[in-house]
């Protein structure tokens, strides 16, 4: 009779993990390597991160600053006055 209750199918299930399992041998700095691969990458990341951070800020002041200095020489509408010395307000 065949037997195709859960007890096969896991016990055949463990057996082909198991030989599947002896066949890998693992280096043994392995983890060592991969670890210091993987903080390298995470170094350089966070450098790249900080330096394009420190770019756009410095760009942004820059043309705040630009953008200020491009302010007219002549005063403007709101603080001109009248003949008379009295501040000239909008007609509302």
């Amino acid at each position: 009779m065949n037997d195709t209750g859960p007890d096969r199918t896991e016990r055949e299930l463990s057996e082909a993990l198991a030989a599947l399992a002896d066949g890998v041998h693992a280096v043994p700095d392995a983890y060592r390597t991969a670890r210091g691969a993987w903080l390298r990458r995470e170094r350089r990341r966070r450098f790249v991160l900080a330096v394009l951070i420190a770019v756009v800020f410095t760009l942004a002041t820059l043309i705040g600053l630009w953008v200020l200095n491009q302010t007219p020489s002549h005063p403007g509408v709101i603080f001109s006055t009248t003949a008379g010395g009295r501040p000239a307000f909008p007609a509302s």
